[in-house]
């Protein structure tokens, strides 16, 4: 089998600059390439630290035909967020001041995974990010369940 790496999620966003400084600015992403299409519009990828994940920003043609989704994301099928491990939720928010748009939380899930707690907020265009904290991996997860 060959190697298989999960590289980028595509975003189409109303202003790009706008959305790649907040997750420059928010989460550590920089810049790392501008592709220029026939169109004369560009792409612009956007990478978080060495782990080669980018962000792959595009320019919204249409409006939004659906309502900005709210607390923690869409409930039919879709993306329902992005999201990103911090070490302290309450101080992530603290940092990002008035960018932190709050649509869920902060939340404890103490029940579930102890150590948990996760917000939920709208980046500029209205996605929902979660920022979590104490999120880790069961050692040995069941099978899925039918439902």
């Amino acid at each position: 089998m060959t190697l298989q790496i999960f590289s980028q999620v595509a975003l189409t966003c109303q202003d790009p600059i706008t959305t790649e400084k907040f997750y420059a600015q928010h989460f550590g992403f920089k810049r790392a390439r501008v592709a220029k299409l026939p169109d004369g519009d560009q792409i612009v990828f956007i990478k978080m630290g060495d782990n080669a994940f980018y962000l792959e920003l595009f320019q919204a043609k249409e409006k939004m035909p659906v309502p900005p989704p709210i607390n923690d994301g869409p409930q039919y099928p879709s993306v329902r967020h992005l999201a990103f491990k911090v070490d302290d939720v309450d101080t992530k928010l603290a940092e990002m001041g008035e960018d932190a748009k709050i649509t869920l939380g902060p939340l404890n899930f103490d029940d579930y995974i102890p150590g948990w707690r996760t917000v939920w907020i709208a980046d500029p265009d209205g996605r929902i990010v979660e920022i979590s904290q104490g999120f880790l991996d069961q050692d040995n997860p069941p099978t899925l369940e039918a439902s």
